[in-house]
């Protein structure tokens, strides 16, 4: 069994908190990195090896950084688990925060039963450098044709309409913090703004249909494969279906979420048996190094996609998986 050091647990659990949230690929950055740098960090961090405790490692990793995404929209669960709740104790789906948590229901179930059924298959096969190089190559193809091909957001085109809902709704629904809130409540003067804005964020994602939603959340599905950024291919399903960058990107972190959170929970077993025997320190570093990377870039993700697109992460993409392409195949 291959050895995992401290150097190698914090720079990877830097670059796996900072690119699962960056439309970038954490997963193809784990792949690229170890093997461009080469020798002994090539030979410990292989995720399509079968009996590497890299793959343990990874699992702290997720938990971290879904531990970060619930630390930074702990406001936004709480209503959302609360609508749930709501919602099954009065069978009905009435409020956004109700629409909103079946929603991201909804949108969970296909990558969940695509993950289950294809991980292992994906990362064994195509978790490998020269593939994943292919598919960031491919990764800032997408998000440079979901900029082409977006769909300008009602606030944007000045137009008061979303996702098939009535003007009316949708004009009060981007008003936001001026106007009513869940359960009748007015915003009270002097109220956090970035609360407010979240808020506002939320009830225009709650008007998006069931459907589209759905559709969303299956773009995760790309994502198994190694270079494709998950953050990426949703956010890029969600300008196509007419949501602004700044309501994009909110969609894509609460839906990832559970999926990362699962995606650890379900292999933390790994952590307890001989995959993750003798390097519990180094999975606590690189774990604590990839919480904080992603609650800070969460942090300023959020506020970029107020006024920013997705257009330098697919420059970034399409050279970087080229230049490592052409690194890994000429060496």
């Amino acid at each position: 069994m291959h050895h995992l050091t401290y150097a190698e647990a914090i720079v990877v659990g830097l670059f796996q908190g900072v690119t699962e949230l960056f439309p970038v690929s954490s997963l193809g950055h784990s792949v690229l990195i170890p093997a461009l740098i080469g020798g002994q960090w090539a030979r410990d961090l292989s995720v399509s090896a079968v009996d590497s405790p890299y793959l343990a490692f990874i699992v702290g990793l997720h938990v971290a950084t879904a531990a970060a995404l619930v630390a930074y929209f702990w406001r936004d669960w709480l209503r959302i688990i609360g609508g749930f709740l709501a919602s099954l104790r009065d069978r009905e789906i009435q409020t956004p925060e109700q629409r909103l948590a079946w929603m991201l229901i909804l949108a969970t179930i296909p990558v969940g039963i695509s993950g289950l059924a294809l991980e292992h298959l994906f990362r064994t096969v195509l978790g490998k450098p020269i593939p994943a190089a292919m598919f960031l190559t491919l990764n800032g193809l997408i998000l440079f044709g979901g900029e082409r091909l977006r769909r300008r957001s009602p606030a944007e085109a000045g137009v008061p309409a979303r996702a098939g809902v009535p003007a009316g709704t949708a004009a009060e629904a981007a008003a936001g913090p001026s106007g009513p809130r869940p359960g009748g409540t007015l915003t009270a003067a002097g109220a956090d703004p970035s609360a407010d804005a979240a808020l506002a964020s939320d009830r225009r994602l709650a008007l998006l249909s069931f459907g589209a939603a759905t559709l969303i959340g299956s773009a995760q599905i790309l994502a198994l494969l190694a270079g494709i950024s998950r953050s990426g291919v949703t956010m890029v399903a969600g300008l196509v279906r007419g949501l602004s960058h700044e309501d994009a990107a909110r969609f894509s972190f609460l839906l990832a979420t559970p999926v990362i959170l699962a995606a650890g929970v379900l292999k933390i077993p790994d952590l307890a048996g001989p995959l993750g025997a003798g390097i519990g320190g180094q999975i606590l570093a690189g774990s604590l190094c990839s919480g904080v990377g992603a609650y800070l870039s969460v942090r300023f993700l959020v506020r970029y996609f107020q006024t920013r697109t997705l257009t330098p992460f697919a420059i970034y993409c399409t050279v970087a998986g080229l230049a490592s392409l052409a690194y890994l195949t000429l060496r």
